[in-house]
């Protein structure tokens, strides 16, 4: 039996080479050296397969056949090096066991021996998907479009190999049967409908769900088996069999296949391949850590510059280091706190497909436009994000839009738009959901709160007051329940969603035109602008986004009132009045209004005043998880440590509210 050493040793010279290309940036000769390893590969096998070693004989079978792209060739270069150390460990086992049923157990062992390596196809997966959903969406509304239809083939092409790498028949197939459609749509052999889109967009969802059932295996655990696909690929292969629906003439278009099948630009290749050599994919664990030591150090720093003992010695040197050690510590907590601003246009470009599955299922015609999508925010907040943006815009197509019909007899465009816009604001992000649709009817809210018990007969709410009523549970004015909403389940979600961001969101609305939504939120959940108060010889820290001003109130300001406890007299506003020193039980300095302080804050659409002994200044605070220390605290959104090293609490200033009786 042949020694393995030369192959594995030829092989790995090969591939320290390649790194070394890619690293040089030299593209062309990178391609080449992939091809030349491709062909090693090949040699491999064979001379595995004499010598009897079946299992190294499949693993370079499989490299061999993965795809050299035209682009992007160190994640190909990468996917072979991790794939060759699988052939070492091959080769350490020997010989396969004659009888053995073909590929058993060899994904297995590829997925328990380098979950990084699975974690990488994963990853690498999961990014082509959500570029097919965009290029598919595109290609919806422009069929013509050669450069997407080029691009969803690529992905659904690197997809089969990954899959066919780890031995994933299931997904490895579906991808072979949607990647011959779009070679047909791309050969002009197949014309581009919503038909089309449907069944490509399932076979999207199909890979996402299959993929999403390894992740276990990625933490060491059991992957579970990929769902049935049989009925999917009839419904890809009817489109493959189906008769050519080419366009007339298409072959001596400006758009027809001459120019689909033209190779990528180089100006393109480089500028991708550019970006490329910029990026390195790091685990989202280690940022978080990364950012959490950035904090540590803030407090630290902070506590250095505050000792007293520093204080008292008059040292311009050494007052000199502090400010440059101030300065280095911001510097770095900025850097850390930026590694996690994700643009929110990857979660905008989310709602492209909800808004095209429900207005085909409404029969409404709508068009979603996006503005601000590079504009950054914490991934956390962004993730987070997800849920309530998702019932936002539900609502707007099951609520606010009209039927095309209705929209004509009102004067409008049969032709319905929602409209996602984000930015930048005074240290906050906002986002602004609206629509040109029917509108809220307040009457109809007000009357449906009345009978729900929610609002007394006799009351007269505020315009703001009656647009929050559909953040209630269970609040619906809808006059049948479907499968889209009516069950008054989805915009109390969204408000408890944006409390725990600590965030909050504005209605406005005119009956007739439509309705917007502005969400207004925290850039990063880590670090908070605060107001420092003292409640005895307690501090807090109220977020300083939720206070609105602070002031000394008279004696006269405060009052009860029946059934609704003491309240405040404010330019003509009363305002309830919650006594922080009864929600904490901790004994203040004293119990007169007219001798504390009052902040009025405007947490969760509720405005109301605090009452506290002190205002003692403002201050950047990190914030710190209190885990199950709190889990039954309401008002309590963590805990930090000041300058002084005093341990405090942050507020939730929701929370304080809805339990204000203790």
């Amino acid at each position: 039996m042949p020694s393995s050493g030369p192959i594995v040793e030829g092989l790995r010279r090969q591939v320290e080479d390649l790194a070394m290309m890619v690293v040089m940036q030299k593209t062309p000769a990178t391609l080449e050296a992939l091809r030349a390893l491709s062909a090693a590969l090949a040699t491999a096998r064979q001379q595995s397969l004499e010598a009897g070693w079946e299992e190294v004989a499949r693993i370079a079978g499989e490299l061999a056949g993965v795809p050299i792209p035209g682009q992007d060739a160190g994640a190909t270069q990468d996917l072979l090096s991790k794939g060759i150390a699988q052939l070492q460990a091959a080769l350490e086992n020997g010989p396969a066991a004659a009888g053995g049923e073909p590929g058993s157990g060899s994904s297995a062992a590829i997925l328990a021996q380098d979950t990084e390596l699975l974690n990488d196809i994963l990853t690498e997966s999961n990014e082509h998907l959500s570029a097919v959903e965009g290029q598919l969406l595109t290609l919806e509304q422009d069929p013509a479009n050669a450069e997407a239809i080029h691009s969803a083939f690529r992905s659904f092409h690197t997809i089969k190999g990954l899959a066919g790498f780890l031995e994933l028949t299931a997904i490895q197939r579906v991808a072979h049967e949607v990647e011959t459609v779009l070679d047909r749509a791309r050969n002009n052999a197949l014309r581009i409908t919503p038909a089309v889109i449907d069944v490509v967009l399932a076979g999207k969802d199909y890979l996402q769900e299959a993929f999403r059932r390894l992740e276990p295996a990625v933490r060491g655990g059991p992957r579970q088996p990929a769902p049935d696909n049989r009925d999917l690929l009839e419904r890809v292969r009817a489109l493959v069999q189906a008769p050519s629906e080419a366009e007339p003439g298409a072959e001596d278009s400006p758009d027809g296949r001459a120019e689909r099948d033209a190779p990528d630009k180089p100006a393109a290749q480089e500028r991708q391949s550019a970006t490329e050599a910029r990026i390195v994919r790091v685990d989202t664990s280690k940022l978080d850590f990364l950012v959490e030591m950035a904090g540590e150090m803030v407090i630290a720093q902070s506590q250095v510059s505050q000792d007293p003992h520093l204080k008292d010695l008059e040292s311009p040197r050494l007052q000199r280091n502090l400010a440059q050690l101030a300065r280095i510590t911001e510097a770095l907590q900025k850097t850390a706190m930026s590694m996690r601003m994700v643009p929110i246009g990857q979660l905008f470009r989310r709602m492209n497909r909800l808004v095209r599955d429900l207005s085909r299922k409404s029969g409404k015609q709508v068009e979603l436009e996006l503005a601000g999508e590079e504009t950054e925010l914490d991934r956390t907040i962004v993730e987070a994000l997800s849920d309530p943006l998702i019932h936002m815009v539900r609502n707007s197509l099951d609520h606010g839009i009209e039927t095309p019909e209705e929209r004509r007899a009102a004067g409008k465009d049969p032709l319905g738009r929602v409209h996602l816009k984000a930015c930048h604001e005074a240290g906050h992000i906002m986002i602004e959901v609206s629509d040109d649709g029917r509108g809220i009817d307040k009457e109809k809210v007000l009357a449906k709160a009345r009978e729900k018990g929610l609002i007394a007969e006799g009351a007269r709410p505020t315009e703001q007051e009656i647009f929050n009523l559909i953040f209630e549970p269970g609040f619906s004015t809808a006059q049948r329940v479907t499968d889209v909403s009516g069950r008054g389940v989805g915009m109390d979600v969204v408000r408890r969603q944006l409390t725990k961001l600590r965030g909050r969101v504005e209605i406005q609305s005119t009956l007739g035109q439509g309705t917007t939504f502005l969400l207004k939120l925290p850039l990063t959940l880590a670090i908070i602008d605060g107001l420092v108060i003292g409640v005895g010889r307690e501090r807090y820290v109220v977020p300083l986004f939720a206070v609105r001003e602070i002031f000394r109130p008279t004696r006269e300001m405060v009052s009860t009132a029946c059934n609704q406890g003491e309240m405040v007299l404010i330019r003509g506003r009363l305002l309830p009045l919650v006594r922080l020193y009864r929600r904490f039980h901790v004994q203040p300095r004293t119990e007169d209004p007219s001798e504390s302080v009052f902040l009025v804050a405007d947490d969760g659409g509720r405005t109301f005043c605090l009452m506290v002994d002190e205002f003692v200044g403002k201050q950047e605070v990190v914030i710190k998880t209190l885990g199950d220390l709190t889990k039954n605290s309401s008002g309590i959104a963590g805990g930090s440590i000041l300058g002084d090293g005093k341990v405090v609490l942050v507020l939730d200033l929701n929370g304080i509210f809805e339990h204000r009786d203790g």
